[in-house]
This record gives C-alpha cells, sequence and structure tokens, in this order.
C-alpha cells in the first residue's frame, strides 16, 4: 500500500507564489537599493567615462556611428 503525504494544492499554489515574490523582491533590492550617495558616486563615474570616451574620438561631426559619410 502507498503512503504519500497528502498536499493541500492550494496551500502549495500560495506558498510557491510567496517564495517566487520573495525571490523577486530580493533581486530588485540587490539591483535597485543603493543609496543616493551610491547613486551619484555612479552617475559621476559615467559621466567621466564618456568624457574620457569623447575626449578620444576621431571624428567629431555629428554623423551617427558606422555611417562614411556618402551618400549611397
Amino acid at each position: 500500500m502507498m503512503s504519500g503525504d497528502i498536499v493541500n494544492l492550494r496551500q502549495a499554489r500560495k506558498a510557491r507564489a510567496r517564495r517566487e515574490k520573495d525571490e523577486k523582491a530580493a533581486q530588485n533590492r540587490s539591483l535597485f537599493g543603493r543609496s543616493k550617495a551610491e547613486k551619484s558616486r555612479d552617475r559621476a563615474e559615467a559621466d567621466k567615462a564618456l568624457v574620457h570616451i569623447e575626449g578620444h574620438r576621431r571624428d567629431t561631426s555629428a554623423s551617427p556611428a558606422g555611417s562614411t559619410g556618402e551618400d549611397d
């Protein structure tokens, strides 16, 4: 005779939904849970990197990347 655990499917679904919600919340905390100082530091680093890259650009015209400037 098989004796297995009796599982209430409604409770199992709710438990799974809670677990998934908690995992998503933990992921969002790691992605978006930063202080104002951290955000401003990252923004300053990105701006500095952009200025550095733009300073080393060969062609300073406003043509899109990959464009040769010639009409086809």
